[in-house]
């Protein structure tokens, strides 16, 4: 097995994050350093990263229905409440696979397996993130070929793929970027408020009826599916 590919197994972070750690020297096998991409490494032997023994652990693969008032960090220095107090305390160091912001719910996979994040985040996969919002006033159709179309925000060039009006305040959007508060910047930009937002859908994979806080593990179907997702979506 490549090293990148052992260490994200081991919960140590999505391909990319492990990868530098191997460029920046702070993996050993079997006490040597390691800065090569391409190592292999066999189950006999000893990988540490800095004087942490790793070991390959057994696969999550999850699926969370985030609430409102929840933070996806693993460690929050204000002392707020985060995705991973809703999670199993016996899981292995698992990672989420994207963010919502603190005032967002909705759908978050929950992973250490590194295929699966690199399949469902690399910008070259594009796999769809569905989302329904709900604004402060009625949304005028007028701006929706602007907000299609795109435009620069806080990080970048944004734009919705889909936009369905389902009420007078309430919109399905869909995205294939993943820009901070990208919905929250874009709709700001013609004077709407975010009320709520919900991802209700990534790639394949849909809440359906899951309550605020539920999680359940991913069917082996469903892993199959997200990780088929991206190259399918880019060749369509």
């Amino acid at each position: 097995m490549r090293l990148n590919r052992f260490l994200a197994a081991a919960g140590l972070g999505s391909r990319r994050g492990v990868e530098q750690l191997i460029l920046d020297a702070r993996v050993r096998v079997n006490g040597r350093v390691v800065t090569d991409l391409a190592t292999k490494v066999e189950a006999v032997d000893t990988v540490k990263v800095g004087n942490r023994v790793v070991r390959v652990e057994h696969p999550v693969h999850a699926v969370l229905m985030k609430p409102a008032g929840y933070v996806c960090t693993a460690d929050d220095e204000r002392g707020r409440k985060t995705i991973f107090d809703l999670l199993p305390s016996h899981w292995p160091r698992v990672f989420h696979v994207g963010r919502l912001d603190m005032e967002s719910e909705g759908l978050l996979i929950v992973t250490n397996d590194g295929d699966l994040s690199l399949a469902l985040t690399h910008p070259r996969h594009q796999v769809e993130k569905e989302y329904e919002v709900a604004l402060d006033r009625p949304f005028d159709p007028a701006h929706r070929d602007k907000l299609l179309r795109g435009f620069h925000i806080i990080g970048g060039r944004a734009k919705f793929e889909r936009l369905e009006i389902l009420g007078p305040k309430h919109l399905r959007l869909v995205l294939l970027q993943g820009l901070k508060r990208q919905i929250r910047l874009m709709l700001y930009e013609f004077g709407y408020e975010v009320v709520r937002l919900v991802r209700v859908r990534i790639g394949p994979v849909r809440i359906e009826r899951m309550r605020p806080a539920e999680w359940r593990l991913l069917t082996a179907a469903e892993v199959t599916t997200l990780k088929q997702a991206a190259p399918a979506t880019k060749a369509a």
